[in-house]
């Protein structure tokens, strides 16, 4: 599957009729990129329907049916934690996450171009095996040897599968220009061993979301994840391992940068997720994150 998703979506980017132009970014990871916000705590100028489109991808466990399936649709507040997806029709949530706000401000760097958003993410899943619901492993291969990599792949193959993603009746292009990851919560908190592995699976992972987009130099933002505090129980007891990870990747790659301004989130009522406050916040905060990204390795919009 791993294989036959990424020649498809080459084949796809290569081959497309050229028309109408969308600037695409992926937004993955677990729940904090799945999104916690409140619906009904949005200001009244984000409760509007965007002139941005995005493909969120069905989130399901690892080896569970229709992982990935979608439909493109506006973008309008709903694509939080509950949005459902059975590839025909959307299911919006009561919840938001960092989307909202991260169009706007990608909309306000780019204000002649068109954006389109594909979003994949499931909560309490780890990038190593045996860590957390899921895991991102792209060598998994228990079961039907279906997990939340082959689930984030089938989600930007089906994205681009589709020739007019607004349905105008003319052709569209999905230019992708960057990857917007939030996690590491799980890797934190299972074990030693999976906050020491977290710097080589981050690293293969991001670059083979890259070979997936085939663009060798996209600009990638990684959210530094937080520890509540909250509670008798250190829920993250190797979060340290894992900054120190996402921080070295960062050094490492001439095209990511380290959105840390999660510093300053607060939690909602349980010791895992923010305030809608703090997600209307961390979609500015990854928009600027990605600018500093994107300038960093010089990577522009013809």
């Amino acid at each position: 599957m791993k294989n036959t998703a990424i020649a498809c979506l080459a084949s796809l980017i290569s081959c497309s009729s050229v028309a109408d132009e969308y600037l695409t970014f992926f937004m993955a990871g677990q729940s904090n990129m799945d999104g916690y916000g409140y619906v009904s705590d949005l200001p009244r100028n984000l409760t509007k329907e965007q002139d941005v489109m995005i493909f969120h991808g069905n989130g399901v466990f690892d080896n569970q049916e229709n992982g990935g399936v979608g439909q493109w649709d506006k973008l309008k507040p709903g694509h939080g934690t509950g949005f459902k997806s059975d590839g025909k029709a959307n299911a919006l949530s009561e919840r938001f996450g960092a989307e909202l706000t991260f169009a706007k401000a990608i909309q306000q760097q780019y204000p002649n171009k068109k954006i389109a958003i594909i979003k994949y993410a499931v909560g309490g899943t780890g990038l190593a095996l045996n860590t957390g619901y899921s895991n991102w492993y792209p060598n998994f291969n228990e079961g039907k040897g279906l997990n939340q990599y082959d689930f984030a792949l089938e989600t930007i193959n089906n994205a681009y599968s589709f020739i007019d993603i607004d349905g105008d009746g003319e052709p569209d292009t999905l230019k992708p220009m960057g990857v917007i990851w939030m996690q590491g919560e799980a890797d934190a908190h299972a074990s030693e061993a999976s906050a020491n592995a977290y710097l080589n699976n981050l690293t293969s992972l991001m670059e083979l979301f890259r070979a997936a987009l085939r663009t060798d130099d996209l600009p990638v933002v990684i959210g530094k994840i937080t520890d509540s505090e909250m509670g008798e129980e250190d829920i993250m007891s190797y979060i340290e391992r894992v900054h120190l990870a996402q921080q070295l990747f960062v050094e490492s790659d001439n095209c990511a940068t380290y959105m840390s301004n999660s510093d300053t989130y607060s939690y909602g009522d349980d010791p895992w997720h923010y305030t809608s406050e703090s997600f209307i916040q961390m979609g500015k905060d990854f928009a600027s994150a990605y600018k500093q990204a994107a300038e960093k390795c010089g990577f522009g919009v013809e």
